[in-house]
């Protein structure tokens, strides 16, 4: 069914169009208004968020710097240990074999 519109008043507009005009108009208004707002939100979030996320980033690079270092000393503990146990069996076998 096509749109119907009043015939023509004393305004350049049928009767009543005036008084929705201007509202859609205003409606228009405020949701450019809001929309502005809501990108520069945006914005400040994406730049929070960024700021966040390399802070963290830094935070997790101490952390690992930190547990390598831990690892190393386990590592080295363990390897110390494991050549002393390889080292006491080759003696108590040096011994019990009469090769010292």
């Amino acid at each position: 069914m096509p749109d119907q519109i009043e015939p023509g008043g004393p305004g350049a507009y049928p009767s009543g169009m005036e008084a929705r005009v201007t509202v859609l108009e205003e409606i228009a208004a405020s949701t450019k208004v809001a929309i502005n707002d809501l990108r520069a939100e945006m914005r400040q979030l994406r730049s929070d968020m960024i700021q966040e996320m390399r802070q963290l980033r830094t935070d997790m690079q101490h952390q690992f710097r930190s547990l390598r270092g831990e690892h190393r000393s386990d590592f080295r503990w363990l390897l110390g240990i494991m050549l002393g146990g390889f080292a006491g069996l080759l003696g108590v076998m040096a011994h019990g074999f009469h090769w010292l």
